[in-house]
């Protein structure tokens, strides 16, 4: 038994808590805790509610675990979560006391959902049989033996690496059948944010479908069917937006603004530039009231 480990009426409980920074609180989630225990056979925990997230990484034992009204049997390499403000129960079975990893997280909005999403959880599926992967459980002890090192001042970007590693892992070891059904329908969402990623580095709409893995035919056709435009006008419309910042908040030169954006010149750019807004850009800056220099 490890020598952090502390005994209470029903565990023996390891947890180490975690003061975010407000760089780890800027991102889309945060671990909170981290932790181990040993199971005594009147092991009984709710029905009660978390404020967090907590994945459980089952090491040994057996048990039960309910939530949302859904009954799971616990076996060695279980994984599960609870989730947070959702009624949640679990204990023991007595003869076969269970062992477990913990972390707790928070997060943003929907981040920490879409986090769970790759290691196939989501709040009608809270338990993966057989997801606890032993990489991701010598992960998980390597977190915790780093936080008990002596001297240790584990810093906030060791703790986020850790934590995304964690789930790197286990999302190594989910079958694509197992992923929440509405995953299969992100190839366009994909597309999309390819797109505002690349559209100033000369990419091509057969670049963005052969990315995506659709035919560049099938892939304009349903683009322009959930977007409301071409590809290439939705392209267009990127570099417009953006050189349109660029005049209002930079002095940024048109050359250079024509450049930041993907055109090789400063004559395309004034030209697709007047036809999209109906002005040249040294006219659009001047009334957005930014001079700049005007040696172009």
């Amino acid at each position: 038994m490890r020598a952090a480990m502390r005994e209470d009426h029903h565990e023996f409980l390891e947890i180490h808590y975690f003061t975010p920074s407000e760089y780890e609180k800027a991102g889309a989630a945060w671990p909170i805790r981290i932790g181990h225990n040993r199971a005594k056979p009147n092991y009984h925990i709710g029905p009660r509610i978390s404020p967090y997230y907590y994945l459980l990484l089952v090491l040994d034992g057996e048990g039960t675990f309910i939530q949302n009204n859904r009954t799971y049997a616990l076996r060695p390499y279980d994984l599960f979560c609870l989730f947070p403000q959702v009624t949640h129960e679990y204990y023991t079975v007595e003869d076969r006391p269970l062992q477990k990893m913990i972390l707790a997280f928070d997060g943003k909005g929907k981040h920490p959902l879409q986090l769970l999403e790759r290691i196939g959880l989501s709040p009608d599926q809270p338990h993966r049989r057989g997801g606890a992967s032993p990489d991701a459980i010598r992960l998980m002890w390597n977190f915790m033996n780093d936080i008990c090192e002596p001297g240790s001042r584990m810093m906030d970007l060791a703790r986020l690496s850790l934590f995304h590693q964690l789930f790197d892992r286990l999302s190594a070891h989910v079958p694509p059948a197992e992923l929440p059904v509405h995953r299969s329908v992100t190839w366009l969402q994909r597309g999309l944010e390819y797109m505002q990623i690349h559209y100033a580095e000369g990419i091509t709409v057969e670049r963005v479908a052969e990315y995506v893995g659709v035919d560049r035919t099938h892939f304009t056709k349903q683009f322009g069917k959930e977007v409301g435009m071409s590809p290439i006008q939705y392209m267009q419309q990127l570099k417009m937006n953006e050189a349109k910042l660029l005049l209002e908040q930079t002095a940024y030169t048109l050359t250079e603004i024509a450049q930041s954006v993907g055109y090789p010149d400063l004559f395309s750019f004034s030209k697709a530039f007047k036809k999209q807004v109906g002005l040249p850009p040294k006219s659009y800056r001047a009334q957005a009231g930014q001079s700049g220099p005007q040696h172009d």
